[in-house]
């Protein structure tokens, strides 16, 4: 596997990294982590858990997150096809939790398919509020659908727009909101090697223009005092600190809240931002090398309530 990495990679990731990119190397040796989230729409952990003929192993980070052996089949079982778990990568079940959702709130999922996390931001609301879930692909959009459905979400919208159009018709209308953006997937090269090619095809900076485009347009959606949590599955800089410092620097009424750090948890790192801004200290690193994921980039931001 390690082979059929690009070179231009390497050396990134050597910069990066420096005395731990031996470490981050022997982690492609190792077999991919899977993950299984309760959907507590339907069933709660506990009652899950005295039915589950799986063998699982908590996810620290989750509340409701475990993980399976790669020999077990819980996408066959009908468990799955009552929707009473949703199968995602552990690292990827960090931003849906960690996303402070509150009953009758209105939340936003930005770019929501396949529906991940909008399954989960369904269920920390209890059928409350109203989640509208919104992915450009009208494609996409239908196993979004059928992922919500089969999750019990009755308080879910769905939707195929823009968000340009969306912030012109929503300006300040969202509580929370969710943007996990498209990226060039550098945290997937364990799981899928057509992440790889895809990478050499494009790289980075066309992803880091998209989410700058992007979060332009969530924060115009965003009320007043709400939060925005931002993430990546790469490991690029320029998607993720330098992404979240082109926000603090462009919008003074955002300020970056600190998030619960677990065991193998990296902090941002000032160093790859363009200013060397210590509140990107705040921000979350997950590396494949010390937790049991894949890996992930996270931000949690908050909007001034406007009050003087």
């Amino acid at each position: 596997m390690v082979t059929q990495l690009p070179e231009s990679f390497i050396q990134q990731m050597k910069e990066l990294l420096k005395d731990e990119f031996e470490a981050y190397i022997q982690s492609f040796e190792h077999e991919r982590y899977y993950g299984l989230r309760v959907n507590t729409n339907k069933i709660s952990v506990q009652d899950f858990l005295k039915i589950s003929p799986f063998d699982l192993t908590p996810i620290p980070w989750t509340d409701n997150g475990f993980y399976y052996g790669g020999d077990q089949k819980p996408a066959k079982h009908p468990y799955y096809y009552a929707g009473l778990y949703y199968l995602q990568e552990p690292s990827a079940m960090l931003p849906a939790q960690v996303l402070p959702i509150e009953e009758n709130e209105l939340v936003l999922d930005t770019c929501a398919a396949p529906g991940g996390k909008s399954t989960e931001l369904a269920a920390k609301l209890h059928n409350t509020g109203l989640l509208l879930s919104n992915d450009i692909s009208t494609s996409r959009c239908q196993g979004l659908i059928k992922n919500l459905e089969l999750s019990g979400s009755y308080n879910a919208w769905v939707c195929s727009e823009d968000l340009i159009d969306l912030s012109n018709r929503f300006t300040q209308t969202f509580d929370k909101i969710l943007v996990d953006a498209p990226c060039s997937g550098e945290g997937m090269f364990r799981k899928w090697n057509n992440e790889i090619k895809h990478w050499q095809q494009k790289g980075s900076d066309p992803y880091a223009k998209l989410q700058r485009e992007i979060v332009d347009d969530a924060i115009k959606l965003l009320a007043p005092g709400g939060m925005l949590l931002y993430s990546t599955c790469t490991f690029s800089p320029e998607e993720n600190e330098q992404v979240i410092e082109y926000l603090l620097e462009k919008n003074e009424d955002l300020s970056l809240v600190p998030m619960k750090m677990c065991e193998g948890f990296d902090h941002g790192h000032p160093e790859w931002t363009l200013t060397g801004r210590e509140d990107i200290k705040q921000c979350i690193r997950l590396w494949p090398h010390k937790i049991k994921g894949e890996g992930h980039f996270l931000a949690l931001l908050k909007k001034a309530d406007g009050e003087q």
